[in-house]
């Protein structure tokens, strides 16, 4: 995808080339950030892997993955009903709520087989 097509999916319909220059630097710093959260996402599940105890300490008070889903999904509603000033407030929370949600669904679906292998 050429800068004119990126352009034309977000539909800039000109063609000043100032502008294509800067979807395209739109598109290539997007296309980077997502490269960085995806390797810093890896590197919390590749560290859980280790050991259900991690996993387990990571979750907190959760006794399991649903429950962890269950709290995160929660809090996530909650905080999209808060006024403006509480929303800006509680952003790391709300950032470390997606992270446990992202967590535990992946250990969710593959945690009883790493942890099965580490058994064997």
């Amino acid at each position: 995808m050429d800068d004119a097509d990126f352009a034309r999916a977000c539909g800039y319909t000109g063609d000043s080339p100032a502008l294509l220059e800067a979807f395209d630097a739109i598109r290539r710093n997007g296309i980077a950030l997502a490269r960085r959260e995806h390797v810093r996402r890896k590197a919390v599940i590749d560290a859980l892997k280790l050991s259900q105890a991690l996993f387990m300490a990571a979750i907190g008070p959760a006794l399991s993955a649903e429950e962890a889903i269950e709290d995160a999904t929660h809090f996530i509603a909650c905080w999209r009903n808060m006024p403006r000033w509480r929303q800006e407030r509680r952003l790391p929370d709300l950032a470390r709520a997606r992270q446990q949600r992202l967590t535990a669904r992946f250990f969710r679906r593959y945690g009883d087989r790493l942890w099965a292998r580490e058994a064997a």
